[in-house]
């Protein structure tokens, strides 16, 4: 059989969406596929410091920071946070726009304090209420930090939140080609996510870099994701799997469709792909 390398987004596609515990049926999956001789790997937007809870599962490595850092078992293969320039350039821009922001380093991220402010005020708002409940369980469980306690860590990414889309088109188009920002889907929250870094580094550069790395073509590559910041890793991959709670221009772009987590998409795409 050849082999193939499977590459896994974690919220929204491995788990459900700020979980540590992927679901037994994925982690079974996960295992017959390795044994019949795949590697797997995480391909995420998260932190060295956020993946943590997920490796003490068997992966074969990671795709972290959206691609600015990745490792295969113990060799490093990619490591390019943004310069202090473009994250200094990035956070005087998101201030004038009044968006929040959160810095994610590798050891943790510091988050601007304004925003818990903010969704304290505004409770009562649709889905506001939830957001500060999952804002606040996130930062006990995934290192996260007041932004006063910064001290010029490397940073990898920049996690953004505003109270309207307009703002977040604005600085995009602001910073220009030097990095990718990514606008998730508002849904029927009252708050837009986001999330910006360098642009010569993403999911997709991720995969190619592990490929070259195991000398293993890139058309023996699947990957699995569900929003925005996995265009670029379903793009590179030789198929491309979009999960059935993701993003609807992700379903487009993608080869397939596959149910979700709670329906045990994975599990079931696995079998359907002959890795179990």
């Amino acid at each position: 059989m050849t082999k193939k390398l499977i590459f896994l987004d974690i919220d929204g596609t491995l788990t459900k969406a700020g979980c540590n515990v992927p679901p037994v049926s994925a982690l079974l999956a996960i295992k017959c596929a390795r044994e019949k001789g795949n590697f797997v790997f995480l391909c995420t937007g998260r932190n060295y410091a956020m993946l943590l809870p997920l490796l003490c599962y068997p992966f074969d490595g990671f795709i972290g920071s959206a691609g600015a850092y990745v490792v295969y078992r113990d060799q490093i293969l990619c490591d390019r946070p943004m310069s202090a320039e473009q994250t200094n350039h990035a956070v005087k821009l998101l201030k004038e726009h009044n968006i929040f922001y959160t810095l994610d380093c590798k050891e943790g991220s510091y988050t601007d304090g304004r925003f818990k402010l903010f969704l304290r005020q505004h409770m009562d708002e649709y889905g506001n209420r939830e957001m500060l409940q999952r804002r606040e369980q996130n930062e006990k469980s995934f290192h996260i930090y007041p932004d006063t306690e910064y001290d010029e860590e490397p940073v990898y990414k920049i996690s953004v939140v505003s109270t309207a889309r307009a703002p977040m088109l604005k600085v995009r188009k602001a910073l220009g080609d030097a990095y990718h920002f990514w606008i998730h889907d508002t849904g029927k929250c009252s708050i837009t996510n986001g999330e910006l870094m360098r642009s010569d580094v993403d999911k997709g550069t991720g995969i190619l870099e592990i490929c070259k790395y195991l000398e293993i073509p890139l058309d023996q590559t699947i990957a699995f994701g569900d929003s925005m910041n996995d265009v670029e890793m379903i793009k590179a991959a030789g198929f491309g799997i979009c999960m059935g709670n993701g993003n609807r221009f992700l379903k487009e772009l993608a080869d397939d469709v596959c149910g979700t987590v709670e329906q045990n998409g994975l599990a079931i795409a696995f079998k359907k792909y002959g890795f179990i």
